[in-house]
């Protein structure tokens, strides 16, 4: 079923956006809650009509989302995240964490904006963010998860440090 977003709404979309979602998620969520209205003909060229009154201040919002984006492209990041066995996390990153650790980076993002492949993270490595600040303004952001620890020494180093003072 096509709807047409009156608001942001996380992990689906943003204001005036065009999509498709199952149809009792639009009929008893979505529109009862004034987020959506049925994409009809009639709502399509109203959405026209007001994206043609809006373009100026669209021009601004594309280019304050590009200016940011820049912005995002030239901050490196490593989150650091507490690591048991086997680099499985414990707990998980989110998209609540990347925007916090972004914010301390310089680059304020809403966590709305970010959205991670499988929503959370459970393991240290490489990963990709998809940063949507506007319709026509996305990223995929990379960075990186990485140990809060020490690297500690081996185990049997030590035992046999030991044996020899004994």
């Amino acid at each position: 079923m096509q709807i047409i977003l009156k608001k942001d709404v996380e992990n689906l979309g943003l204001e005036f956006d065009t999509i498709d979602v199952k149809p009792g998620y639009a009929r008893n969520f979505l529109i009862p809650q004034g987020y959506a209205v049925l994409a009809t003909p009639k709502n399509k060229v109203a959405l026209e009509a007001t994206l043609e009154a809006r373009k100026e201040e669209e021009a601004k919002l594309v280019a304050a989302a590009t200016a940011k984006i820049d912005q995002l492209k030239k901050v490196a990041l490593s989150i650091p995240a507490k690591v048991g066995a086997g680099d499985k996390l414990f707990g998980s990153i989110n998209n609540g964490d990347l925007a916090e650790a972004l914010a301390k980076a310089g680059v304020e993002i809403e966590k709305k904006f970010i959205k991670i492949p499988g929503n959370t993270i459970k393991r240290t490595g490489k990963f990709t963010a998809k940063v949507r600040l506007h319709r026509n303004v996305e990223h995929d952001y990379e960075f990186d998860v990485v140990s809060d620890a020490p690297v500690e020494a081996p185990k049997a180093a030590e035992k046999a440090e030991t044996k020899e003072e004994a």
